[in-house]
């Protein structure tokens, strides 16, 4: 418990420069009442949901709406304080000016009036936010997104100029709550038309059967060559299992829900698509990431195997830190004894060209802020993932990362919406 002072110290510092805010718009003792009470409230349910978590080991999705109820109402509220702390200092300075000054009343009377419109700009700033979190939890989770992207190659065969592709990433199924909302997903991406869909990974939170109530759904996707998939961090089953026996049963099973749905599940595996005497290649990794918390089990010499020198290679790999991490060592959380894959390259100085990687994993941090039309991004996750969402380019090769079909922990997104990805594959025209 002693950790958790500090925190509900800060939060509690918070909550009274809010109240100081409120209380210079009104004076009523039953709001300012009724404000404490709800304090109250959000800490206690926040409190309860950390117990679940940490001492039944199980995320609900009553502690989803708990971190949302968190963040909703906390962090619009440190808008509050950062202003209210500015004034503060602001009024330290003016005092010591009032002590000195021969004036002094005007110094002293023109304070109070300045802290009072202070507060009102601070709350009205921080219903922004406020009604940012309120639309991510209630609508924003759902508000899919097309995006489409489209990528020119010098060594595209011949054959595949204008093939197109969906890629899908991270559905996390033991997340949703609207059955009619992913129908709709489901139709969109078919409504696309795509030659093959790609999914890369976690399509769980972190048990198989969480997919169970989906499954007819997401059966429906429909592609002329194919549907593939690759697996995520949260499919191996870490979140949920303490036993090898547990864990082992739970990835039968997700392997059994990719089949169930028509994923062609490829674990450092290739596939072939033929137009003629050209072809492409399809090429899927286990997870494999920067990241020390996370199994690494991806493989791209296995992947390539069989596979020419020259060849056109589209690669799924969940984690997008697998491109181009720098070489480190390779400690892993792996309590289950994985065959964890020590290959000591990235992708783009791996030795057969893979020319285009696609990859999700970062969910954008379901929050941040994208102007399209400045070509402006950001997010948090930036500073943990710098290719965070959408498209890169190094060395002659590209990486598309997803910013994700479902969501985790927090249930909304603000600013980066769930994502359908459609790529078009160009080959280069020569110019002379």
């Amino acid at each position: 418990m002693a950790r958790l002072f500090i925190p509900f110290l800060l939060f509690f510092i918070v909550e009274l420069y809010t109240f100081f805010a409120l209380r210079t718009l009104t004076k009523n003792k039953m709001v300012l009442v009724a404000y404490w009470l709800l304090f109250v409230v959000v800490c206690l349910i926040i409190v309860y949901n950390m117990y679940i978590v940490y001492n039944e080991n199980r995320f609900s999705l009553n502690t989803g709406y708990a971190i949302a109820l968190m963040l909703t109402y906390f962090v619009p509220k440190v808008i509050v304080f950062f202003f209210l702390f500015a004034e503060d200092i602001f009024r330290f300075f003016a005092g010591i000016a009032n002590y000195f000054s021969l004036d002094s009343r005007s110094v002293s009377e023109a304070i109070p009036s300045r802290r009072k419109f202070i507060s009102q700009v601070a709350l009205g700033i921080a219903a922004i936010p406020f009604a940012g979190f309120l639309y991510g939890v209630f609508k924003g989770k759902y508000d899919f997104r097309v995006i489409t992207q489209t990528i020119e190659f010098d060594d595209l065969p011949d054959a595949f100029d204008g093939y197109r592709i969906t890629q899908i990433s991270d559905i996390h199924s033991g997340s949703f709550d609207n059955i009619e909302k992913i129908e709709y997903a489901v139709n969109l991406i078919n409504e696309q038309e795509s030659d093959a869909i790609l999914f890369t990974g976690d399509i769980v939170n972190a048990k198989a059967e969480e997919m169970d109530p989906y499954i007819s759904i997401f059966e429906k996707l429909k592609a002329k060559d194919g549907k593939f998939s690759v697996l995520g961090n949260h499919d191996y089953g870490y979140y949920a299992y303490e036993s090898v026996t547990d864990f082992n049963e739970n990835h039968k099973k997700i392997e059994a829900v990719h089949k169930a749905i028509g994923f062609d599940l490829l674990q450092n595996e290739n596939r072939q698509i033929k137009r003629g005497t050209d072809t492409l290649n399809i090429l899927g990794v286990e997870n494999w990431g920067a990241s020390r918390h996370f199994p690494k089990r991806g493989s791209l010499v296995k992947a390539t195997q069989q596979i020419s020198d020259g060849a056109f290679n589209v690669l799924m790999s969940h984690d997008p830190s697998h491109f181009d991490y720098k070489k480190k060592e390779f400690n892993t959380h792996d309590r289950f004894n994985l065959d964890t894959v020590k290959e000591e390259t990235n992708i783009i100085n791996f030795n057969k060209k893979i020319q285009l990687t696609l990859a999700g994993h970062t969910h954008g941090m379901q929050f941040g802020i994208e102007i399209p039309f400045l070509n402006f991004k950001w997010s948090p996750v930036k500073y943990r993932y710098p290719k965070w969402a959408g498209l890169y380019a190094e060395k002659g090769k590209y990486l598309y990362v997803n910013r994700g079909f479902g969501f985790l922990a927090f249930p909304g997104r603000v600013g980066i919406w769930p994502e359908i990805t459609v790529i078009e594959l160009k080959k280069k025209k020569l110019t002379t």
